[in-house]
């Protein structure tokens, strides 16, 4: 095999060839390729399938455009998917200005341009959704581009990849685009394994150095020493190529945090305990040590030229508040010249946008911020709004941008600079810190390549921060890629569909989820076998001349066990029965406290039974005038009142002439012929152990037993014990294996067994039912599916309609919101009821098959959904939802989207057809004003 270098120059030696495809592709790029994009693309001209994983900004996209190259020159086709719609958007433009309108096409759900031509960018659903319906569009497939193909890892959609992955044809060559993961070889063995060769490239170098700082104290510090970072520079100027240290300070053993900054960690915390309890004037704390605001921050990037730069906000509100501050500031970063610019772009994208949608859409504002060069970026944003701030960005026509971490999925807006100004996020669930893996996709859009020379991450300091932790976070390269692949039942209809149960589960079984389970099982199964090995010199050792003594263990062990059964059963009939003798005890009662530094004669002066399951607690008063209160602990055997007192009515226990009174009398009383402290009473209980006829049993056979006369039947035994707690873990361990192999498998059976039950599965048939949800690709599929079947769509308007199919797609984004949603009248009240009835049924029977219940629906965009397809305005709609502009577009888009996969599987049974009609008239319906505004520039 030749090496890198040798591939590398046989690369050079192709491009020197004017005929070729990659002579033609490299002269489309104005820069030499990197060595790691010239090996992929060797691979890929080869007919290899490539996984290349290498750092954001780093130029993996060349590889997968190479994929496009090579279709095209071929007379094949190429898709390129993406995890997200505002990606295939930003790529489908790129293809468009390279190859022409003419030879590329966009499949995202929202659009549908030119779906039949060579090249088409889709998201990665369209393209599961293609494979499982069998489409034409499939023929003469060459390539396909998974672009951020770790997305395999998140927990809602990441199936989908591996669905993808899994079921296309083996003639189409697979391009795997991820960032930088631990793992890559590991993935590109799974992907050896079900796609054929595949050659994994990993880079870890990247084109622009990365530095780290902390702002502070109107300061930018460097997270690491100076001296460090200069010696690296150095380094660098000597050998670019190879020293791939350069932007990697803190992986090496030598680097040091700045003591600057530990200092001022010091001063907050001297800072924060001085002023703890002397807050400034209204009440408030004076705002931290050298915790800047965010336009000082921004003045601060302005006057170092590391600007543009995007801030990561993890809070919508928060995006939108930070953009109002720095207009509310004065704050202008753009020259009149270069504001007239945006005016005049702004003004010509909004152009067909209503006046009266704009006004409710904030557009006045929104322009005024862009055209000082200032904007936020969030999914809340109306998107053609959110692609103008994109747009604006990469002309350099916006220099600050107050983004949630969305942004960071891939889209096209690297900046000089990326600041943070919190280390901890909402992960949808609890405040979290950020993962290495978070910090290093967000602070890797600093640095444009053929711009800047470097790049600048800047956190902004806070309260609590502590630099080792951040110089930690920034200096951690181990982020494993992680399958979060499972079973649906729209995959398992689809799947027996096409190639029967026993094919289908072969298939899942190829799954990275259980290939990574069964690699699991590869290390427990060889501590199993060391087990093994060890169990075999442990019998060796414990073999006696006498007899079998694994015999003779197993009843020591049998003794031993039933002693300690029967001792837990006697404490506890211990413990009740003293519980009850003290529940029996009255004010006056004179008791022997049996035992402990307590014992001794006392007088109840409380009974202490206050209900409940709670133990008894008497307050007593000994014979030495001490009040103390006893609990069940100080009775290990039940107790007796001895005698009784008269307490009088004036005692006060708080008196100690009371006391003294009191415990004079307890000690005169006539208690038979004890004075003073009685003597202990013998515990008149006998062990249980003692009559039991089980352990009579035992402890008759073990003396019976010949090794019982071994002169060395204790040492045998040392090692029968070894080998009995060897034998423990072992089934441990084969119990953990067996949890791991096949559970993919296992999961796909309960799945077809709960289908099969419901009539969608017929054995290896998929019935007319299973048909229907095998045309629904949603996370409520089931109950999708149920609905339709039981007819509790029938006869509703399209409004209702719409509204109903709403509560499948919507989530609301607070979990904790418990308050009755407003719903629309008249029939789709029912519809919704009978909806969560069945999501309830389908709940139980999900859980009788040990299967994971679907999420609940929601109803709290019915109103507005209803609402909007009834032809209500944008403001009344808002308003009424109080939703963010981009929330509604976005889950009203949701909703057509399911609204068309309600029509087709509508459409397969004629009971059911007018639902389909119902459903395309509300999808219709929906489509309008804001909601129909293509996203494609």
């Amino acid at each position: 095999m030749a090496s890198p270098a040798q591939r590398y120059a046989q690369a050079r030696r192709r491009q020197a060839r004017p005929d070729g495809p990659w002579s033609t592709f490299v002269a489309l790029y104005p820069f030499g390729l990197d060595p790691f994009q010239v090996r992929a693309c060797e691979a890929l001209e080869a007919g290899r399938g490539v996984l290349v994983a290498a750092p954001t900004g780093a130029g993996k996209t060349v590889v997968g455009e190479f994929a496009v190259h090579l279709a095209l020159a071929e007379g094949r086709k190429c898709f390129y998917t993406t995890p997200i719609k505002a990606l295939s958007n930003q790529k489908y433009a790129d293809l468009v200005a390279r190859y022409g309108i003419g030879n590329v096409g966009l499949l995202t759900g929202d659009n549908s341009v030119n779906g039949e031509a060579p090249v088409v960018v889709m998201t990665t659903e369209v393209l599961r959704n293609m494979l499982y319906a069998g489409s034409s569009t499939l023929t003469g497939l060459g390539y396909v581009v998974m672009d951020e193909v770790h997305y395999l890892s998140d927990r809602f959609r990441g199936a989908v990849w591996e669905e993808v992955i899994i079921h296309l044809p083996e003639s189409v060559a697979l391009v795997s685009l991820s960032a930088t993961v631990s793992n890559a070889e590991e993935f590109g063995d799974w992907l050896g394994t079900v796609r054929g060769e595949t050659e994994v490239v990993v880079e870890e170098h990247r084109p622009v150095p990365l530095w780290q700082h902390v702002m502070a104290n109107h300061r930018l510090y460097d997270l690491f020493v100076e001296d460090e970072r200069r010696n690296r520079v150095e380094d660098e100027r000597r050998n670019r190529v190879e020293d791939e240290r350069w932007n990697r300070v803190a992986d090496s053993e030598e680097a040091k945090v700045n003591p600057e900054l530990v200092r001022l960690a010091r001063e907050q915390e001297r800072y924060a305990r001085t002023h703890q309890q002397r807050p400034g004037r209204g009440g408030r704390r004076p705002r931290s040590v050298g915790m800047p605001s965010r336009v000082e921050v921004l003045e601060r990037l302005d006057a170092e030229g590391l600007l543009p730069a995007i801030t990561f906000i993890f809070s919508r509100a928060g995006c939108d508040a930070a953009v109002g501050q720095c207009l509310h500031a004065g704050l202008r970063l753009l020259t009149p010249d270069e504001a007239h610019t945006v005016r005049e772009l702004v003004d010509a994208r909004c152009a067909d946008i209503p006046r009266e949608d704009l006004r409710v859409l904030g557009y006045d504002e929104w322009r005024a911020g862009l055209e000082r060069g200032i904007a936020a970026h969030h999914a809340g944003m109306l998107p053609t709004f959110k692609e103008v701030v994109e747009q604006l960005f990469v002309r350099g026509l916006v220099k600050a941008v107050f983004a949630t971490e969305t942004l960071a999925l891939g889209i096209n807006m690297p900046a000089r600079s990326v600041v943070l100004e919190r280390l901890v996020k909402w992960n949808g669930e609890s405040h979290a810190d950020v993962t290495p893996g978070e910090y290093t996709q967000l602070t890797g859009r600093a640095g444009r390549r053929g711009i800047d020379v470097e790049g600048h991450a800047v956190v902004v300091w806070s309260p609590g921060l502590e630099p080792s932790s951040l110089a930690g976070l920034a200096s951690t390269r181990t982020y494993p890629l992680r399958s979060s692949f499972r079973p649906s039942y729209n995959m398992a209809v689809n799947l027996v569909g096409q190639f029967g149960r026993d094919r289908a589960r072969e298939l899942l079984q190829s799954s990275f989820a259980q290939f990574q389970a069964d690699r699991a099982v590869v290390g427990l199964a060889r501590q199993v076998a060391r087990n093994e090995e060890g169990l075999a010199g442990y019998k060796e050792s414990m073999t006696c001349h006498l007899g079998d003594f694994r015999e003779y263990a197993r009843l020591r062990r049998a003794i031993s066990d039933r002693e300690a059964a029967l001792a837990r059963t006697g404490t506890a009939n211990r413990r009740a029965q003293a519980a009850a003798s003290l529940e029996a005890l009255r004010p006056g009662d004179v008791i022997d406290v049996p035992a402990g530094r307590r014992g001794g004669l006392a007088v109840v002066l409380d009974a202490g039974t206050q209900g409940g399951n709670a133990d008894p607690r008497p307050t007593v008063l000994t014979a030495d005038r001490q009040v103390r209160r006893l609990s069940l602990a100080d009775f290990p055997v039940a107790v007796e009142a001895v005698h009784r007192l008269r307490i009088p009515k004036s005692f006060n226990p708080r008196n100690p002439a009371s006391r003294r009174d009191l415990a004079s009398s307890l000690r005169n009383a006539h208690l038979g012929d004890r004075p003073g402290r009685p003597a202990e009473r013998p515990h008149k209980v006998r062990a249980a152990a003692a009559d039991d006829r089980e352990l009579i049993e035992l402890r008759a056979q073990l003396r019976a037993h010949p090794c019982h006369g071994c002169g060395e039947r204790e040492d045998h035994a040392r090692w029968a014990e070894r080998f009995h707690r060897l034998v423990r873990e072992t089934d441990d361990l084969r119990r953990r294996v067996s949890e791991r192999t096949h559970t993919i498998a296992r999961t796909f059976d309960r799945i077809c067994d709960l289908l099969g039950e419901l009539g969608y599965l017929d054995g290896d048939q998929v019935t007319d039912a299973g048909r229907s949800l095998g045309a629904l690709y949603t996370e409520l599929d089931l109950l999708t599916a149920d609905c339709l079947r039981a007819g509790v769509w029938a006869g509703l308007e399209p409004a209702e309609l719409a509204a109903a199919v709403s509560a499948l797609v919507y989530e609301s984004r607070r979990d904790d919101d418990t308050s009755t949603p407003a719903l629309p009248p008249g029939r789709t009240r029912e519809v919704l009821t009978e909806m969560q009835r069945r999501w309830r049924a389908l709940e139980d029977r999900e859980r009788s098959h040990r299967l994971t219940p679907a999420t609940e629906p929601d109803p709290r965009f019915a109103l507005a959904t209803w609402s909007w397809a009834r032809g209500r305005s944008l403001d009344a709609v808002l308003r009424d939802a109080e939703l963010a502009p981009g929330d509604f577009v976005r889950w009203t888009k949701q909703v057509v989207d399911l609204l068309g996969q309600v029509a087709v599987a509508a459409g397969t049974e004629p009971a059911t057809r007018p639902v389909a009609g119902a459903a395309r008239a509300a999808a219709d319906q929906l489509r309008r004003g804001v909601v129909a505004y293509s996203s494609v520039s």
